[in-house]
């Protein structure tokens, strides 16, 4: 069919009630709340296996320490190859089959981790139930921008910014728990651990499937068109479905964050960023439990309290910047010509983060090494998780007001890297520390985050040019 023979489905005016941004705050908020706990189970099953390994080693009959290392870190790796397909097909399909059918799967292979029989089938499923739960924590910033309008963006962020945050420091706390209370074999801690997730991923599933429409724009217009052709008018069509067909449409999403991470240099920069501050995370969440153990003489049963700085601190980080990320955003664009809202003024948050981090890893590791009150790292760590959320919030929030309608994919450019930073740097944390002691080891991580500081300063600064560089506008086009 022609373009000229047809009708271009759209919303009627800026304030149709069903724009998800014309929807109401109660149902935009219970859509945040679901999606942050679908985010944080997701995150909390990377760890909470940890605790478990030694048993599961030896039911499986293993010794490989490597291997038991991987069978945690697997998880994180199916989170850095899910959001290459997955984003992309949210941008075609909609965000809720996309969110209603890994769900779904997440619960099957999650299952079949208290099933496996061998160390390969419990690696192989932990692989998919970690692609699984990615979706959420691509997705979800899409979603955010499908809801809110910038100026409101910056709180939703840091409520669901809290998930992927929080999910690995309660995993192992949980994990614990379950050792603790199950004096059997690693099989049945394996069910245990499993079941129990299984049981809270159903609930939430549930919850998202009745209570959660979908939000995309496209896929309602689409949805829209659909319908009148069924009724009235067989001409109405959404304009993407008659500009381009449906293999190609498919094909540009599926490329589409490699695209970003290959062609625009904002997104790469970026990535590699916050890559290194979040293997740094991941590096605290696989060691400080030994490290109070062994230092402070902390037991199984109160080894979650090594935890608590981490946690508080970013509950903390995310009241305070994800205020202040909207509060900024809004206060610059003021003061700036026409008074628009560029994705940069998100970035001076940037620079609260590049200096806390490397003054709550100094504290950490010279007070672990140093001295008897186990409170003091506690509290270098509490202001490491600040720091971390003055790094995540702006840096998502930036990356879907940078990219609206593609958002999903700017996320997921920006979680592979994470991902996979996630996953192999803890594995240089044991050598480090014996190497060079806490003190030593954590002053070099904090060297290098203090090398980085210029950065957040580099983007607030150059950002927009290299946003709008000619590069990044053909790529641009690219994706359209």
């Amino acid at each position: 069919m022609k373009e000229m023979d047809t009708e271009n489905v759209d919303f009627e005016g800026p304030n149709d009630p069903a724009k998800a941004q014309n929807w109401n705050a109660g149902k935009k908020w219970t859509t945040i709340v679901v999606l942050a706990l679908m985010t944080f189970l997701s995150t909390l099953a990377s760890t909470m296996f940890a605790p478990s390994v030694p048993l599961v080693m030896k039911e499986f009959k293993s010794q490989s320490s490597t291997l038991g290392t991987f069978v945690v870190s697997v998880y994180v790796l199916g989170n850095a190859i899910g959001p290459l397909i997955l984003a992309p097909l949210s941008e075609v399909y909609g965000r809720a089959p996309v969110y209603h059918t890994t769900n779904f799967l997440f619960i099957i292979c999650t299952a079949a981790c208290a099933l496996s029989v061998n160390m390969s089938m419990l690696i192989v499923f932990r692989f998919l139930a970690g692609a699984m739960g990615s979706a959420v924590l691509t997705i979800g910033g899409g979603t955010i921008t499908d809801l809110f309008v910038a100026e409101e963006r910056g709180t939703a962020m840091a409520v669901w910014s809290l998930g992927p945050l929080l999910g690995p420091v309660i995993g192992p706390v949980a994990g614990r728990r379950v050792y603790i209370r199950c004096n059997r074999l690693a099989m049945d801690l394996l069910d245990t651990h499993d079941c129990e997730k299984t049981n809270q991923s159903a609930a939430v599933a549930i919850a998202y499937y009745f209570f959660v429409p979908e939000s995309y724009s496209p896929t309602i217009l689409k949805k829209k068109a659909s319908h009148l052709r069924k009724n009235a008018n067989s001409n109405a069509r959404f304009k993407i479905e008659f500009t381009h067909s449906s293999r190609l449409v498919l094909y540009r999403a599926i490329i589409r964050p490699f695209q970003m991470l290959m062609f625009s240099p904002i997104v790469l920069l970026l990535s590699i960023f916050v890559a290194f501050v979040f293997g740094q995370l991941y590096l605290l969440y696989t060691t400080i439990t030994f490290v109070f153990e062994a230092r402070f003489h902390f037991g199984t049963s109160i080894a979650g309290l090594s935890f608590l700085g981490l946690a508080v601190g970013m509950l903390l980080g995310a009241g305070i910047f994800g205020a202040l990320s909207d509060q900024t955003l809004k206060s610059r664009a003021k003061k700036s010509e026409n008074c628009e809202m560029k994705p940069e003024y998100r970035l001076p948050i940037m620079v609260y983060g590049a200096i806390l981090i490397p003054i709550g890893l100094i504290i950490y590791g010279w007070t672990a090494e140093k001295t008897d009150a186990w409170i003091a790292p506690i509290i270098g760590t509490a202001i490491v998780g600040t720091g971390m959320m003055a790094t995540f919030i702006p840096t998502q929030a930036y990356l879907v007001d940078a990219f609206p309608l593609y958002s999903a994919s700017a996320v997921a450019a920006n979680t592979v890297l994470r991902s996979i930073s996630g996953a192999f740097l803890p594995l240089a944390g044991p050598p480090m520390y014996a190497a060079l002691g806490l003190g030593w080891g954590n002053s070099l991580l904090a060297l290098i985050a203090i090398l980085l500081i210029p950065f957040p300063a580099f983007l607030i600064v150059y950002g927009e040019r290299i946003r709008k560089s000619s590069r990044s506008m053909n790529f641009a086009s690219r994706i359209q």
